[in-house]
This record gives structure tokens, sequence and C-alpha cells, in this order.
């Protein structure tokens, strides 16, 4: 019988070998923006990794790797579809010419290593979630892919709405601001906090699985206070002039119908 630490082993095992990949590519083709694609990617190889090693509920066990299959195959696609071709990302350039020669050494350590450690805790709910057969499946993993559900949708529709915003050359300098981006200003950075939530909740169901709220509370602060809002607003506030009026009148983050001004 698997233990909690067997799949939570093995997820490292297999997270590292990943990440260490990753990185040997990015330097053969000098483009560290390619660990964007593999951060999806990388979740639901620690999916199927922690299915293979754990012997938990067998219903619970395939509706997590199912699900964060699903979730981390769509954003691969779609960051693989608005990436290639483009050239590496800015943050990288300006890493790269800020280290110059140490710049392999130092992504390694701050990029590729450090999104290994976030890939791992963040996926505590599909490890966890893998470890306990009782109880069984039932209204609570319910409840959790219908969050899920809902954090897929805002994700995906936010993504969507958005390309096709951008691809429209009448659009540019302007500010999106329809569809799920009246709600709020990162429909697609709340629907991929809700996905983890979700599966959180899926994982609860079966006893240590409760920790993989960890997991999910460690995404929303990542996409709320350090690589998602924070990070993204700054950059806006600078380049789009009719940004504020968006911000006083929008969420930042839960949607809610927009401030009347």
């Amino acid at each position: 019988m698997s233990s909690s630490a067997d799949v939570m082993v093995a997820s490292v095992m297999a997270i590292a070998i990943l990440m260490v990949s990753t990185w040997v590519i990015s330097i053969v083709v000098k483009n560290a923006s390619i660990v964007d694609i593999v951060w999806g990617l990388g979740f639901v190889v620690t999916g199927w990794v922690s299915f293979a090693v754990g012997d938990g509920d067998a219903t619970r066990s395939w509706v997590l790797v199912i699900l964060v299959t699903l979730w981390g195959v769509r954003l691969a696609a779609y960051l693989a579809r608005r990436n290639i071709g483009h050239g590496e990302d800015y943050r990288y350039k300006a890493m790269r010419k800020r280290y110059g020669q140490r710049f392999p050494l130092i992504s390694f350590l701050t990029v590729f290593t450090f999104q290994g450690v976030l890939m791992w805790v963040v996926s505590l709910p599909l490890q966890l979630g893998q470890v306990e057969e009782s109880p069984g499946f039932g209204p609570i993993g319910t409840m959790g892919i219908l969050v899920w559900a809902v954090g897929l949708f805002f994700e995906a529709v936010g993504d969507a709405q958005l390309r096709r915003f951008k691809s429209d050359p009448s659009n540019a300098g302007r500010v999106m601001s329809s569809g799920l981006w009246r709600y709020t200003r990162h429909p697609n950075y709340f629907g991929d906090a809700v996905v983890w939530w979700g599966l959180a909740i899926v994982a609860a169901e079966a006893g240590v699985g409760v920790c993989g709220f960890i997991g999910a509370f460690v995404m929303t602060y990542l996409l709320v206070r350090v690589s998602g809002v924070a990070l993204l607003e700054r950059g806006l506030r600078k380049r789009k002039p009719d940004y504020e009026d968006y911000v006083r009148r929008t969420s930042s983050f839960f949607p809610r119908p927009p401030k009347t001004l």
C-alpha cells in the first residue's frame, strides 16, 4: 500500500527531471520562455505520476488526473500558440542582459528550480488525493468538480476573448473591457485560482487530502500578489492611458458588476 510519502517523493523526482530537462533545452534554443509552456504540463505529469504510485479511491484518482490533464493541456496549448515564434519573453531577455554569461546558472536557480518547487507545493491536491481509499468519492468530490468547471470556464473563455480582442488591429492600445473582462480585470487568473480550489475540494474528501488546500492557497497568492495580477497591472498602467478608468470601475479579481462612474 502506497503512503503519502511515496507519492510525494515520486512527484519530486518527476518534477526535478522535467524542470532540469526543460532548463537544458532552454539553453540549447536560447529561450527561457519555454518554461511558461511547461508549467501547465508539469502538473499533468505530476498528476499521472501520483495516479500511478498512489492507490487511493479509484473514482477520485481518475477524477483528479482527468481534471488536471484537461486544465494543463489547455493552458500549455494556449501559451504555445501565443508564445512560439515570438522570441523570448521580455522578462527573461532582461535577465539575460543583466547576468550575461551567468544567465544559465541564474535561470536554473531563480526560474526553473523555483518554479519546480512551486509546482510541487501547488500540486499537493493531486498527490494527497491519490492516497486514501476511504471515504470513497461522494458529494464533496462532486462539489469540487463543479467548482473546477466554473474555474475552467472563466480561464478558457477569458483567454479566448482576450485573444480575439488582440487579434483585431483596431484594438491596439485599447483596454479589453467586454465579456468576462467587464466583471473582473483578470477572469483568466480568477479562473485559474478557482480550478485549484476545485481540485483541492476533490482531494479533501480523502482525509490527508485536506492538506491540498495549501496548494490552492499558494496558487491564489501567486496569481494575485506575485506573478499574476500585481506584475501585469504595473505594466498596463504605464502602457495604456485608459487603464486607470477601467481599474476604477472593474473588480481586480473576484467578478462583480462594474461600478457606475
